[in-house]
């Protein structure tokens, strides 16, 4: 089947997903258009979310999104060990040991080898990093509720239901994970 061209500047963020589904569906026998339709839609949610929180938030306080991941991580968990960090964050630890670098040079987190392990190091929160996140998780909370405050109480606890849902039944098909 000769390949149909699409008016790129008709098509949009969010038109984009139709055009998807209507082109698959016609040129890839037994696709499942619900289920693309519904990974392409929460893909592009997640990432417009991520890009609100990253540029109205932390990049002002000169922190990256995953940067902010990091420190959340040890804000909630620490003193942890960077592996730990690692899979709390959904980063490799090659990223994390990298993005802690950074971090321990600005001055909000300082590592040292653990007592239990020469070999592991465990991360803490300086007092600047303390008050730094604080700060930063309140105005980040603050653009949370701007965007969950479309939907009801009701249909967030519905859609956090929802998405427990998919996540747990990952389980049965074993996806890959950052380590």
């Amino acid at each position: 089947m000769p390949q149909e061209s699409a008016d790129a500047e008709q098509l949009h963020f969010w038109s984009f997903i139709d055009h998807a589904v209507d082109r698959v569906t016609r040129e890839v026998p037994d696709v499942d258009p619900l289920a693309m339709r519904l990974v392409l839609t929460l893909h592009r949610a997640a990432n417009m979310l991520v890009y609100d929180l990253e540029s109205s938030v932390h990049r002002p306080r000169g922190w990256s999104w995953p940067g902010f991941r990091v420190l959340f991580a040890i804000w909630l968990s620490g003193p942890v060990e960077a592996k730990k960090v690692a899979e709390l964050s959904g980063m490799s630890r090659a990223a994390v040991s990298a993005l802690v670098s950074t971090l321990e040079r600005d001055g909000l987190v300082s590592k040292k080898r653990a007592l239990y392990d020469g070999r592991a190091v465990e991360l803490t929160l300086t007092q600047a990093g303390l008050e730094a996140i604080t700060a930063a998780f309140q105005a980040h909370n603050k653009r949370e509720q701007e965007w969950s405050g479309s939907l009801s109480e009701q249909e967030q606890h519905t859609l956090i239901d929802l998405l427990s849902k998919l996540t747990a039944r990952s389980t049965q098909f074993q996806p890959r994970h950052r380590t």
